[in-house]
């Protein structure tokens, strides 16, 4: 057998991505995303795209996605390699320039299937093989006008707050006790709760909706209770994050935020609003299904 040839694709060459057929059983293709390039009216960028070609054919294929603005990708989304062809995916991830995390999309049931769970075990094991870790499983929700808006509890004050002094010290206390996985990886590395607000308060920006949306929520007699950031991402609009202060929580206050939030980005015309969370928090996928929103599908996360 030869030796497969890995390298990057260009625009004059970005079909032969799609020349691998994909059962579209786990990943973008089950959920109708196509690959596309940015010249070509898609989102992905050939020179961020790699392939393995054996013989000149395709046998595995891995793009980094980022926004329409990054100069440099910010996760690898899609990735898959012909049956046998493992170890040429996970060469294929060892040789790419990026140590970037992976986002495999995967159905809600998708232990249940034996077709879909083998799917999604051989890309998780050739990430592990190209040296990832898994990092995390994650509900991935939508909410429509169809399912109807949530009351508002009306407990908590929702108020602008313009300074970002005061979202980066609000995040510090959130992410002080959290249960989300990307914020503990954050805090237990060099960086600690430092990096972990600052990385919150990063995608808060990188983000193309107004900072205007960013709201501080506090109870009547003016305590603070937490954050609520609805935004819009390249996918479109989302419940960007939900956060509650230590000393506020054990009153359930996530999910007022979560119906503000919602209802915030229904005002704002949205057709519909994507939210996510581990599986491990329990109390916010608790208020996520309490509010209306919908699992969709799940996310597993390597890093």
């Amino acid at each position: 057998m030869t030796v497969p040839v890995i390298r990057s694709l260009t625009q004059g060459d970005a079909h032969l991505f799609t020349s691998l057929q994909d059962p579209g059983l786990v990943g973008r293709a089950a959920f109708g995303h196509r690959y596309a390039t940015v010249a070509d009216g898609g989102e992905y960028r050939p020179e961020w795209t790699w392939v393995a070609l054996r013989d000149g054919v395709v046998v595995a294929r891995a793009a980094w996605w980022g926004g329409p603005d990054d100069t440099e990708p910010v996760l690898l989304n899609w990735f898959d390699f012909t049956e046998g062809e493992d170890a040429a995916g996970a060469e294929l991830l060892r040789r790419a320039p990026w140590s970037l995390e992976y986002e495999l999309i995967v159905p809600a049931d998708w232990r249940d299937v034996p077709a879909v769970r083998a799917a999604a075990s051989a890309r998780i094991a050739a990430a592990e093989a190209a040296g990832m870790k898994p990092l995390v499983e994650r509900y991935r929700y939508e909410w429509t006008p169809a399912d109807g808006l949530p009351e508002r509890p009306g407990r908590l004050v929702f108020r602008e707050e313009p300074d970002d002094a005061v979202i980066l010290e609000v995040l510090r206390r959130v992410h002080s006790r959290t249960l989300d996985a990307h914020a503990l990886r954050a805090v237990e590395g060099p960086g600690g709760l430092e990096q972990a607000a600052q990385e919150e308060l990063d995608f808060f920006n990188w983000c193309p909706s107004p900072r205007s949306w960013w709201q501080l929520a506090y109870t009547p007699d003016g305590e603070l209770a937490g954050i609520h950031v609805p935004a819009r991402n390249p996918g479109g609009p989302c419940i960007g994050f939900i956060g509650v202060v230590p000393e506020a929580r054990g009153h359930g206050y996530g999910y007022d935020l979560l119906v503000e939030c919602t209802r915030f980005l229904a005002g704002e015309g949205a057709a519909s609003v994507a939210g996510a969370t581990d599986r491990g928090n329990v109390p916010m996928a608790a208020a996520f299904a309490r509010a209306g929103h919908r699992i969709i599908q799940e996310r597993v996360h390597l890093v």
